[in-house]
């Protein structure tokens, strides 16, 4: 039996699932001298302080992990027989 685990940021009323794409943004945002301005745009949050609550939410770990390996790791979801969701 394979478990799947998935994560979702809830910064204010929306929902930000963590797929490839995000940590993509995330991984540029955490390399170079992305703004928070910049990165709200990227993500579809509404402001630089949605931006920001969402940066505090977030574990480093997956800010910091490569977004081939996120996606390695999501395609094992495509085949598991649980998926757990985690809100953070």
């Amino acid at each position: 039996m394979t478990t799947c685990i998935k994560y979702v940021i809830k910064v204010g009323d929306k929902e930000v699932e963590i797929d490839d794409k995000v940590v993509k943004i995330l991984n540029t945002y955490v390399r170079t001298e992305m703004s928070l301005e910049q990165l709200a745009e990227a993500l579809g949050l509404n402001g630089w302080s949605e931006a920001y609550e969402f940066v505090k939410k977030i574990p480093a770990w997956i800010a910091w992990t490569p977004a081939i390996l996120w996606r390695r790791e999501m395609e094992k979801c495509e085949g598991a027989d649980e998926i757990k969701i985690v809100k953070i």
